[in-house]
């Protein structure tokens, strides 16, 4: 077996890369969340702009979190006003769409949201416990177990 690296790993390792300099799964649950809610509504956009402003509130509200969602992804510096715009945003939705698309949009906003304002970008990649463990294993000594003082 060669070491040189395959297609498939060359994708996944860029993105880990991509994925590591920004709030990744905030800004999915906040995309996912928009997503769910639209998907939520079932009446046509005739009938919103009969009903008014509080109607089509109803989809503009989650196509903002769609898209809050898609520039944290992409715009991870400006991620503070993006999240704090975005959960404002999923709480709107509770009086205009269907309780926030029956609770589950809601959840999902609010969480990518609160993970988003949390990122911190200047952290450390995590380590996985394998990595650890096989690092840990090379710096032992490869001597006895325990070497008695002289």
């Amino acid at each position: 077996m060669s070491d040189t690296p395959t297609p498939r790993t060359g994708v996944r390792s860029a993105f880990r890369g991509w994925r590591a300099d920004r709030p990744f799964w905030g800004g999915l649950l906040l995309t996912l969340g928009g997503a769910w809610i639209l998907l939520t509504e079932k009446a046509s956009l005739k009938v919103i702009l009969h009903i008014g402003m509080q109607g089509l509130a109803g989809y503009l509200l989650p196509a903002l979190m769609v898209v809050l969602g898609l520039l944290i992804l992409f715009n991870p510096t400006q991620r503070l006003f993006y999240s704090i715009t975005g959960v404002l945003l999923t709480l709107g939705t509770w009086l205009t769409s269907n309780l926030g698309g029956f609770f589950i949009g809601l959840l999902l906003g609010v969480v990518g949201s609160c993970m988003t304002f949390g990122w911190l970008p200047d952290q450390e990649p995590r380590v996985s416990r394998r990595k650890r463990r096989k690092a840990a294993r090379a710096a032992a000594p490869q001597g006895s177990a325990k070497e008695q003082p002289a």
